[in-house]
Parts: structure tokens; C-alpha cells; sequence
């Protein structure tokens, strides 16, 4: 299986039609995505508000699979949030045509993420695990899952910015 990897992204907005975005906590993803989406004309979802239920109560791991379906199914979408240790990728990874990757700096995200308010032990142990276990992982899953999709690795937000103007 090969992989389509853009670290310098040249992204066409108009070829885009299924996106998933990833990232660490702290990263920008819902900030990116509803950017992109208003640059191509795609619905965004923020999957932060399907996943997590009263009181921060996680879904199970086949819940969140039911949830994601349907989303996935539609035609034109970003699916914007990576839920770390919780996710089950592959719903939307299958449907994918474009992946994009935030993959800034832990420094960079932990002040973010402290600034925006606080955050639960897990979501902090999932930040500064994110580069070592978690982002390996992303991108297995996108070999194995997504052959076909074009992955954007954004190394930070210049970078992001270029992706958006683009």
C-alpha cells in the first residue's frame, strides 16, 4: 500500500470532498476545519460534541463506531477531532479522500489547550504521549485504512496557512 504524504501541502480545495482532521489537544483542529470548510464549500462536523456524552462520559468503542457511520456515509464532509486513546478511526479513515495531520509541538499545544481551560488527567496524558504513541498510530491506521487518501502532515501553523490559502 502506498501513501500519498504532502509535508508541503499543496491542497486544491475543490478535490476535497471527504476530510478527516487529526491532531494533538491544543492543536487548532476545529478552528482549522471550519476554515477549510468554509474555503471548499464542505459541512463540518466536530466530532468532540457527537463523542462525548453527559458529563464527559466516554462512548464504548462500538457506540462511537454507530455514531460515526452515518456521518462518514454522506457524500461531503470534514470530519474534524481526534479522541486519542477512544477514537476508532477507521469508520471515517474508509471514506476519506483527504487526511490532514496538525502535528505541532508539544510546547505549542499544552499552552493552548491550558489557555482555552481545564482539561481532565487523561487529555493531558494523551498530549504528551500524542507524538510517540498516538501519531504512529494515526499513520498505520491511514496506510492500512485510507491506501488512497492524501495526507497532509502540517508541522505547524504557517504551514497550516499555507494550506489554506492554497
Amino acid at each position: 500500500m502506498s501513501l500519498r504524504r504532502r509535508d508541503r501541502p499543496t491542497a486544491d480545495p475543490g478535490s476535497m470532498r471527504r476530510v478527516v482532521v487529526l491532531g494533538r489537544g491544543g492543536a487548532g483542529k476545529s478552528e482549522f476545519a471550519r476554515r477549510l470548510g468554509a474555503r471548499a464549500g464542505l459541512p463540518v462536523v466536530e466530532l468532540d460534541r457527537e463523542y462525548w456524552q453527559d458529563r464527559l462520559r466516554p462512548r464504548s468503542r462500538t457506540g462511537w463506531s454507530a455514531v460515526q457511520a452515518p456521518l462518514a456515509a454522506a457524500e461531503e464532509w470534514i470530519l474534524d477531532g481526534d479522541l486519542g486513546p477512544y477514537d476508532v478511526l477507521d469508520v471515517r479513515l474508509r471514506r476519506a479522500d483527504t487526511v490532514v495531520l496538525l502535528d505541532y509541538s508539544l510546547p505549542r499545544c499544552a499552552w493552548r489547550a491550558a489557555r482555552r481551560g481545564r482539561e481532565r488527567a487523561d487529555f493531558w496524558r494523551w498530549v504528551v504521549a500524542y507524538r510517540r504513541r498516538y501519531r504512529p498510530a494515526i499513520l498505520a491506521a491511514v496506510a492500512r485504512v485510507a491506501p488512497g487518501a492524501t495526507l497532509h502532515v502540517l508541522r505547524g501553523p504557517r504551514a497550516a496557512e499555507r494550506f489554506l490559502s492554497r
